[in-house]
């Protein structure tokens, strides 16, 4: 059996962005070795993860350098400086290749830098290179005929999650410290969750997407996946505020995420988002339990149902098909031997979709948001729910290839985050616990319109009342398989 290597506790790359960064000022680790480090790592995990679509090490390697040079002479970029990271396939490099996990792209290469990816540069991080993905920003389970699915990194038999699958898998392997994802439907928080993971899909408008390689540019939304909710803070710091070059990007102010960790979530009233989705019986014991906590910490948790919920899940599948649709039609009509059947049966529905329903969805958001924050979340601060209402599938159960079977599988892991892209609301998943299989299992904390602060701030106390052990949980669960083969 073959079962990925684990990290160790004391290795450096198993440290917080905010660690690593003070060995970096003390000069106690240049750059340089960090990212020699994560390389090796990334090169090591390769042939079992396929988290990387190229592994850009020359490139990596000489930024780390001058970045260090730089620290020498006195010049410091913030906490990303010298920090290895890498990025889902769906965001522009200058005169680099993008693929989007599709062969539909050719040998374009890209004409302008994302300005997430612009803006993490600038703030000193180092690009390791391009994540592997679902094809085209469109599915839920890192699975890829073109480039090679990519491999959950607890479990190599079970699936990563998607559309951001390297991402995820990635990060939760200790190749990186952090990594950009996409979210149409739940690309962020899902691979995050199924890796045991922090993964945030902030209000809609609060991070640039100029650069990104859209689903539906009505519910994507860019954001970070990392191993703790400070991580996640560092990474947002950076990330979020207007940006020109974004028609739907918000000139909001941007508070300062990592300051206010242990502040911004005091007196938070909370309510548990039931009746969204049947969740499996290890989903709720270990939900229940994580509720305990919160009321715990923050006092009586209330129970709230949402009659907007199965509509939001609708439209925003509206939402989804159409656009995609309008984005692909000429491709699929020119290039239709190039999409994998799970992809273009997904979105060749769209050009079918009566113009009439289309302008329905767009119209009832906002009338559905106000009555969702004035009804449903009247009082409270934060909603929260299980991020999956089943455990991590294997690839054999989550098989999209399989005709016929894509569109239950995408029913099956969405119900819960999908809503959320409709409303534009920002969410945030954290782990709380393994099921009886030792896989992880997640919650999503959902906030008001810029709650990100305090959605981070709750999340890194209640894993810190938890006691989260994102390792010490990965050697159970490959323990537990070792025992049942």
């Amino acid at each position: 059996m073959m079962s990925l290597p684990l990290n160790q506790p004391t290795d450096i790359l198993e440290a917080s962005i905010t660690e690593v960064g003070v060995r970096l000022r003390r000069k106690e680790l240049s750059a340089e070795q960090l990212t020699r480090h994560a390389l090796d790592r990334a090169v090591q995990t390769q042939p079992m993860l396929n988290a990387f679509i190229d592994i850009w090490a020359d490139s990596a390697i000489a930024q780390a350098k001058q970045l260090d040079l730089e620290a020498a002479s006195g010049k410091w970029r913030g906490p990303l400086h010298g920090i290895p990271l890498a990025h889902k396939d769906c965001f522009e490099r200058q005169g680099l290749p993008m693929t989007v996990g599709s062969k539909v792209m050719g040998t374009d290469l890209g004409r302008v830098t994302a300005t997430a990816l612009q803006r993490l540069s600038e703030a000193g991080a180092v690009d390791l290179g391009p994540l592997n993905m679902n094809e085209m920003v469109a599915g839920p389970t890192g699975q890829n005929p073109h480039f090679g699915d990519c491999r959950n990194s607890w479990d190599l038999d079970r699936i990563s999650g998607g559309s951001s699958s390297g991402s995820g898998a990635a990060v939760g392997a200790g190749v990186i410290y952090g990594a950009l994802a996409s979210d149409t439907g739940g690309s962020t928080r899902l691979p995050a969750s199924m890796n045991g993971l922090f993964g945030l899909k902030g209000t809609y408008g609060r991070v640039s997407r100029a650069g990104c390689f859209p689903r539906a540019f009505s519910l994507d939304c860019v954001g970070p996946i990392t191993r703790s909710a400070q991580d996640c803070a560092v990474l947002l710091q950076v990330l979020a505020g207007w940006d020109p070059r974004d028609a739907s990007s918000l000139e909001a102010p941007v508070p300062n995420y990592i300051s206010s960790l242990e502040t911004a979530g005091r007196a938070s009233r909370w309510a548990v988002l039931e009746r969204i989705a049947p969740c499996h019986p290890d989903i709720t014991r270990v939900f229940e339990s994580f509720i305990e906590v919160i009321q715990t910490r923050y006092g009586q948790v209330g129970r709230v149902q949402s009659n907007e919920i199965a509509t939001c899940y609708a439209m925003a599948d509206v939402f989804s098909k159409v656009e995609a649709a309008t984005l692909h039609g000429q491709w699929m009509r020119e290039r239709r031997d190039l999409y994998s059947q799970a992809v273009f049966s997904r979105t060749e529905p769209g050009l079918h979709v009566p113009a009439v329903r289309y302008l329905e969805a767009l119209q009832m958001r906002a009338k559905i948001l106000h009555e969702f924050l004035h009804g449903t979340m009247q009082d409270l601060d934060v909603l929260v729910c299980p991020t999956m209402p089943i455990p991590v599938p294997t690839h054999e159960e989550a098989d999209v290839e399989t005709p016929g079977k894509v569109f239950g599988v995408v029913t099956a892991l969405t119900p819960l985050v999908r809503p959320f892209n409709y409303l534009g609301l920002p969410s945030l998943t954290m782990p709380i616990g393994v099921d009886r299989a030792g896989m992880p299992i997640g919650a999503q904390l959902v906030g008001r319109p810029f709650a990100e602060a305090r959605l981070l701030s709750v999340a890194q106390q209640l894993s810190k009342d938890i006691a989260w052990d994102r390792l010490a949980c990965m050697q159970r669960a490959q323990a537990l398989k070792v025992e049942k083969s």
